[in-house]
């Protein structure tokens, strides 16, 4: 039976070997000491996690409203750490921003779309996270998220609008009458790049 998943920070570290414990712990560090006020550390998605507590942004999470919307996460992998920040997968002109900051440093970037991979701390310009995450307060990365949902489509269940009513993805059924049928029609909706993903954030590489 494998081992149960750690449910608490604390728990999380002491299962790592000692090395990555003493990297990962250096990074949350620094993200603890420049975190804008109102996120909430813990653990989503089987990671160390901040993310916007449902007491401030209740809709959660698009893909799962059960989950808080997440904004930052660390992870320990097989041969590798990573650092995600969602804030870059959202946008273009921060993730561009971020990743030139980190190679000024001197710092080799193995970087996907929202996450850093990293084998050790020395790899990592702490400086260059910190700026990162301290430059996305709450409300602005709030405000980004809903208005890439808006521009892929998206219809957050429980989301509030301008005018004050509820969204939601459920449509209610409607009876036809025996002798028509009504032809379904399927309605994609393409994201672009800069657009928060459907998927659940995992901790595999992106």
């Amino acid at each position: 039976m494998p081992p149960a998943k750690p449910t608490t920070v604390k728990a999380a570290l002491a299962a790592l070997p000692a090395d990555r414990r003493a990297a990962l712990a250096a990074v949350r560090d620094v993200i603890n000491k420049h975190l804008p006020e109102g996120y909430a550390e813990g653990i989503q998605y089987g990671m160390i996690a901040w993310f916007v507590p449902h007491t401030l942004y209740p809709p959660g999470y698009h893909c799962d409203p059960k989950q808080p919307l997440p904004f930052a996460s660390l992870a320990s992998q097989k041969n590798h750490m990573a650092l995600y920040l969602h804030r870059l997968y959202a946008d273009p002109a921060e993730h561009a921003r971020f990743a030139d900051a980190w190679t000024a440093a001197g710092k080799k970037l193995d970087m996907g779309k929202s996450c850093v991979r990293f084998k050790k701390l020395e790899d990592v310009p702490l400086d260059v996270v910190a700026a990162a995450i301290a430059r996305t307060p709450l409300k602005a990365y709030v405000a980004r998220y809903e208005a890439n949902l808006d521009a892929a489509g998206i219809t957050h269940r429980g989301r509030q609008t301008d005018t004050g009513e509820r969204n939601t993805t459920a449509k209610k059924a409607t009876k036809e009458p025996a002798a028509k049928k009504a032809t379904s029609k399927k309605i994609t909706t393409s994201a672009s790049m800069n657009v928060a993903s459907k998927k659940k954030p995992a901790s595999r590489r992106t």
